[in-house]
C-alpha cells in the first residue's frame, strides 16, 4: 500500500512506518519555521503557506501559532479564509475550507481517529476521513470537528460546539454534540447582536 493510498484510502494503516514519518517530519519542520515568523514578516507567511498547503487561494491569513500533523500538506483553503490563534488541523487526510470562511481561535479540525477495539489501538491502527467546510462560514472560539464532517455554506458553529455529524448550508448549530438551532433567516439581516441594528453601524 502506498503512502497516499494509506491516508487517504480510509482503510486502517500504522502511522508510524518508515515511508510515512520521514516526510511528516519535512512538514513539521516547515511549520516550526513558519510559527516562528516574525509579525512584521506577512509577506514570507504568505509564501510560506503557499508551499506548505495543497491548496490556498488569494487573502489567507492564519495567526500563529497554528498546529497541523501534516503542516497543511492535506489542507485546501479558498480565498480570504480567516484563522484566529491556535488553529489545530489533524491533516493526516483533507480538509476543504471554503472562501470567505472565518475561524476562532482554539479551533480543532481532525481528520484521524483511532478504532473502538482495544486491540487494535493498542497495535496503534489509525483511519482518516476528510473534512469539508463550505463558504461563508463562521466556526466559533473552541469549536472540535471530528473525521468525516461536512459543514454547509453560510453555516455558523457557535463557540466550545462537538461537531460529530453534518450540518446543513444556512444554519446555526451550537452544543455537544452540536445539532442545529435554527436557520439563518430575515432577523439575522437586520441584527448583528442581540438589539443592535446592522443599520445603525454600516454608514
Amino acid at each position: 500500500m502506498s503512502f497516499e493510498e494509506k491516508l487517504h484510502g480510509g482503510g486502517l494503516y500504522l502511522p508510524l512506518g518508515d515511508d510515512i514519518m520521514p516526510i511528516q517530519n519535512e512538514c513539521l519542520e516547515r511549520l516550526y519555521d513558519f510559527n516562528h515568523t516574525r509579525p512584521s514578516e506577512s509577506e514570507k507567511r504568505q509564501k510560506m503557506l503557499k508551499e506548505m498547503f495543497a491548496e490556498i487561494g488569494e487573502g489567507c491569513y492564519i495567526e500563529p501559532p497554528f498546529f497541523s500533523n501534516f503542516g497543511g500538506r492535506h489542507v485546501h483553503f479558498g480565498n480570504n479564509v480567516y484563522a484566529n490563534f491556535n488553529l489545530t488541523l489533524v491533516d493526516d487526510t483533507h480538509i476543504y475550507i471554503g472562501d470567505n470562511t472565518m475561524i476562532g481561535p482554539n479551533v480543532t479540525i481532525a481528520t484521524a481517529g483511532h478504532p473502538i477495539a482495544p486491540e487494535l489501538r493498542e497495535k496503534g491502527y489509525q483511519f482518516n476521513a476528510p473534512v469539508k467546510i463550505g463558504r461563508n462560514c463562521w466556526i466559533g472560539a473552541g469549536a472540535v470537528i471530528v473525521p468525516g464532517v461536512t459543514i454547509g455554506e453560510n453555516s455558523v458553529i457557535g463557540a466550545g460546539s462537538i461537531v460529530t455529524r453534518d450540518i446543513p448550508d444556512n444554519v446555526v448549530a451550537v452544543g455537544n454534540p452540536c445539532r442545529v438551532l435554527r436557520e439563518i433567516g430575515e432577523r439575522d439581516r437586520e441584527y448583528y447582536f442581540k438589539d443592535k441594528k446592522i443599520s445603525d453601524n454600516i454608514k
